[in-house]
C-alpha cells in the first residue's frame, strides 16, 4: 500500500477529508502556520480541518509525516516482539485506583486518572493535557490543562464524541514545560509520529497515555441519546456519558432539576456506536499501541460476552514501553494503584471487540483502497498475523461491506 497522493488543486487536507480518512485529531492545525487551518464541526457532526490559507509543499510534507490518515507505523526497531493482536507489551495487569473517589469517577477503575495524579504529585510533569467537558457547553470536548487532582477528576470519565486534542500542540510546546498527554489511540499515534520529525515532542512530553477505543461517534450521536431520553437540550446544564460508577450511567441534568439516565449498554450499544466515522471502521489500532501506558475496561465475562452489571470499577492496565512499565511499577509501589499480573490471553476475554477489529482490519483497508484508490498505510502492526485468526467468510463479508461504504464516503 502506498501513501495518499498529494493531489492538486484540492491539496492534501481536502483529499484526506473527501475520502473519509480524517481522524479529526487536529495535529495538522498545529503543524500549519497560525491561522492557516481551523478545526471545526462539519455537516456530519465530525471535527474536520478547514484550510483557510493554502499550505506550502513543505508544510504538507510535515503533515504527511505524522498524519494518521496517511500512515500509522511502528519503527523497525520497535516492532520485533510485538503481540499481533495487542502490540508492544512490557506489562499486562488488571487493577484499580486506590483512591475511592478516583476509582468511582473514572470510567474503568480510575487507572489513567490515578497515574495522572501521581505524575503531577511527583513532579514528573508540570501539567497534563487531556480532554474534558467544555466549561460553557456541556456537550463540548475541550482540551484541559490539568495541574491538580481536582483538575484530573473533572476530566475523568469517557467522552464519546469528537475531540481534537492536538490542535493546540504548537502552543503547548511553546510553553517550554514538560507535560503528559492523554488521547485516543490515533491521537497518540499522530503525536508519536510527529516526534520523529519534531524533537521538542520527546523533550517535553515524557509520557503519552491512552485508552482502548471502539471509534469516534459524531456529535449527532449525542443529540440522538438526548432525544431518546426525552430531555430538552435548551435546558441542559450537564451531560455525562459514563463514569461515577462502572460502567456508569449516561446522565443528563436540566436547569429545572430534572435528571434523565440511560445505561451504558443502551447508550453506546444501541445509539452512539451507530454514528462512528468511517476512518474508525478501518482503524488498525483501537488499543493504543503507541502509548506508554494504556488503560481499558477489564470487563468481567458472562456467557462469553462482557457483563455490564454495575460494580466497582476494574482497569486493564498495559504498559507498552520501558518508561510506561517503570511508571506503573512506581504507582503500584506507592499505593496509587493496586494491580495484579494478568495472562495476556485474558485480554481477549475482557475486550473481545478489539480482537475482531484487529483481525478484520486488513481486509477493510484493502477494500478501501480498491474502492477509493487510496487508503492509509499501516506497517509493522501485525495485521497479516492477526487476520490469520479470522473466520475467512466473516473476513470477506467485512471487507465487502467496507468496500460498499468506502464508495460513498465524504466524511
Amino acid at each position: 500500500m502506498t501513501d495518499i497522493t498529494l493531489s492538486k488543486p484540492a491539496g492534501l487536507i481536502d483529499t484526506i477529508k473527501s475520502k473519509g480518512l480524517c481522524t479529526g485529531c487536529g495535529l495538522c492545525e498545529a503543524i500549519a502556520p497560525p491561522g492557516a487551518i481551523r478545526t471545526e464541526y462539519n455537516a456530519s457532526g465530525y471535527l474536520r480541518p478547514q484550510v483557510l490559507i493554502p499550505l506550502t509543499p513543505a508544510v504538507e510534507q510535515r503533515v504527511a509525516a505524522a498524519c494518521p490518515a496517511i500512515k500509522i507505523e511502528h519503527l523497525p526497531a520497535e516492532s520485533a516482539s510485538h503481540h499481533p493482536l495487542w502490540g508492544p507489551l512490557h506489562g499486562v495487569r488488571s487493577g484499580h485506583a486506590l483512591d475511592p473517589e478516583v476509582r468511582r469517577q473514572g470510567s474503568s477503575g480510575g487507572g489513567i486518572s490515578a497515574i495522572l495524579c501521581h505524575l503531577l504529585a511527583s513532579g514528573k510533569v508540570d501539567f497534563v493535557a487531556q480532554i474534558a467537558t467544555g466549561l460553557s457547553d456541556p456537550l463540548a470536548n475541550e482540551l484541559q490543562l490539568s495541574y491538580t487532582r481536582a483538575d484530573v477528576l473533572r476530566a475523568a470519565g469517557s467522552r464519546y464524541a469528537p475531540s481534537a486534542p492536538l490542535r493546540s500542540l504548537r502552543e503547548l510546546l511553546a510553553m517550554g514545560k514538560r507535560f503528559a498527554f492523554v488521547g485516543k489511540p490515533c491521537d497518540v499515534a499522530a503525536l508519536r509520529q510527529y516526534a520523529r520529525i519534531e524533537p521538542a515532542v520527546d523533550r517535553q512530553v515524557p509520557f503519552m497515555l491512552s485508552f482502548m477505543c471502539a471509534g469516534v461517534p459524531s456529535i449527532k450521536g449525542t443529540h440522538a441519546v438526548i432525544a431518546k431520553l426525552g430531555a430538552d437540550e435548551s435546558k441542559l446544564v450537564s451531560f455525562r456519558y459514563r463514569g461515577d460508577g462502572w460502567p456508569g450511567m449516561t446522565r443528563v441534568v436540566q436547569d429545572d432539576g430534572q435528571v434523565f439516565e440511560m445505561d451504558y449498554n443502551s447508550s453506546w450499544g444501541t445509539i452512539l456506536n451507530k454514528h462512528l466515522q468511517f476512518r474508525c471502521k478501518i482503524c488498525p489500532d483501537g488499543t493504543g499501541e503507541f502509548a506508554d501506558v494504556v488503560c481499558a475496561d477489564a470487563w468481567y465475562g458472562k456467557d462469553g460476552y462482557p457483563d455490564f452489571t454495575e460494580r466497582d470499577g476494574r482497569s486493564l492496565i498495559l504498559s507498552r514501553t520501558a518508561a510506561g512499565e517503570a511508571l506503573v511499577r512506581e504507582a503500584m509501589a506507592l499505593q496509587v494503584i493496586e494491580a495484579a499480573e494478568l495472562d495476556v490471553g485474558e485480554i481477549a476475554k475482557m475486550q473481545p471487540y478489539q480482537v475482531d477489529r484487529k483481525r478484520m482490519v486488513l481486509g477493510r483497508v484493502l477494500a478501501t483502497r480498491l474502492a477509493q484508490g487510496r487508503a492509509p498505510r499501516y506497517r509493522r502492526l501485525g495485521l497479516v498475523k492477526a487476520s490469520l485468526g479470522a473466520v475467512p467468510l466473516l473476513w470477506l463479508k467485512s471487507a465487502w461491506g467496507t468496500w460498499r461504504r468506502a464508495k460513498g464516503e465524504t466524511q
